[in-house]
């Protein structure tokens, strides 16, 4: 019985792409997804409805499915939402320290730990982006 494609093994890279992170990217697009449904499910407050954490999810869910290296938009896509991502809870985190939210707080912790994967995300986006922009003025 075989699943799609090769069945599950590891698909090489194109050859011309050395900086392609899209699987770094959508690792840390569903980690991001599992840790909001989760945080809202637990009650941490987020800067997000209940219904607005739960759409976020899905969106970082199909993000994550369409990223690949032959679909270039959806790395400009993926460098919104990481950006946006960012700026939500890393601006949340650090107001709802301010107002005395300890660092053992449920709200912290998550708003951080988001913050920080969306960070990672802007970085590995960014190197995907910028490879291909080199790639481009290579050939041009």
């Amino acid at each position: 019985m075989s699943l799609e494609g090769n069945g599950g093994a590891s698909i090489p890279l194109p050859k011309g792409l050395p900086h392609y992170f899209g699987h770094s990217i959508r690792v840390i697009f569903i980690a991001n997804a599992l840790a909001l449904v989760l945080a809202a499910s637990t009650g941490a407050t987020l800067p997000l409805s209940t219904g607005g954490a739960v759409i976020t999810a899905v969106i970082l869910v199909a993000a994550a499915g369409i990223t690949h290296p032959r679909i270039r938009w959806i790395h400009w896509v993926n460098a919104f939402i990481a950006v946006w991502g960012t700026i939500l809870f890393g601006t949340s985190a650090v107001t709802h320290y301010r107002a005395g939210g300890g660092v053992l707080d449920t709200t912290f912790i998550y708003t951080e730990a988001l913050a920080l994967l969306f960070l990672g995300a802007v970085y590995f986006v960014t190197r995907t982006i910028r490879g291909f922009l080199q790639q481009d003025q290579q050939q041009g």
